[in-house]
């Protein structure tokens, strides 16, 4: 186990809901994928961590979302590898060894810069378990929304309802447990993704 990986444990906690990934599916995803992340299949399989904040996910169950969102406007080949609680989606660029982030709540996204060899695209994973750590991809709503709401299965997540881009609200009120495909479908639909703009404020 890398020293990025412990931390994050120690972190967020044991996984959850864990299913062991079958070797087929390893076979499938090598060279496609990073090698650090199929160890990481390897050894925990495909689970939540966080009480159910952050999931690493079996890529087939979501190429219906990765369609919906990206589906003919890339050059790439997107994966779909982990996503968050609310919708935050993190997809692997096959060809170029890109990470696509996705906050699929309000329809916006930023994408690394290529990573050409084994070393940078394993750094990329552990980068994704530091986000993951570090920023706040629970809203401020998490363990509220844990609390209220109840544990997430591995199929679910937290969605405003309301969706955000139609009006509604971040607020604790707002939020349903939904089916996760359906609704990241849904989302995908009621705007045109934008990037992120680092500016964006300053401009205004």
């Amino acid at each position: 186990m890398d020293a990025i990986f412990s931390i994050f444990l120690e972190t967020l906690g044991a996984p959850i809901a864990s299913r062991p990934v079958p070797p087929s599916a390893v076979e499938h995803y090598q060279g496609k994928l990073p090698n650090q992340l199929l160890e990481y299949w390897k050894e925990h399989g495909w689970c939540g961590y966080g009480g159910g904040l952050f999931w690493l996910v079996d890529p087939r169950e979501y190429e219906g979302v990765v369609d919906a969102w990206v589906g003919g406007n890339s050059h790439d080949t997107y994966h779909l590898i982990a996503r968050s609680a609310f919708g935050e989606l993190y997809l692997w660029g096959e060809k170029t060894g890109s990470m696509l982030t996705i906050a699929a709540y309000h329809s916006r996204y930023f994408i690394s810069a290529p990573s050409s060899t084994d070393e940078e695209r394993d750094n990329k994973i552990q980068s994704l378990l530091m986000w993951a750590m570090t920023e706040n991809i629970g809203l401020d709503l998490f363990d509220e929304a844990r609390e209220t709401l109840g544990d997430l299965q591995a199929n679910e997540m937290y969605g405003f309802v309301p969706a955000l881009m139609l009006g509604g609200s971040a607020t604790l009120d707002r939020l349903q447990r939904l089916d996760a495909e359906v609704h990241l479908i849904i989302l995908s639909q009621l705007a045109n993704l934008e990037p992120y703009e680092l500016d964006e404020e300053e401009d205004e």
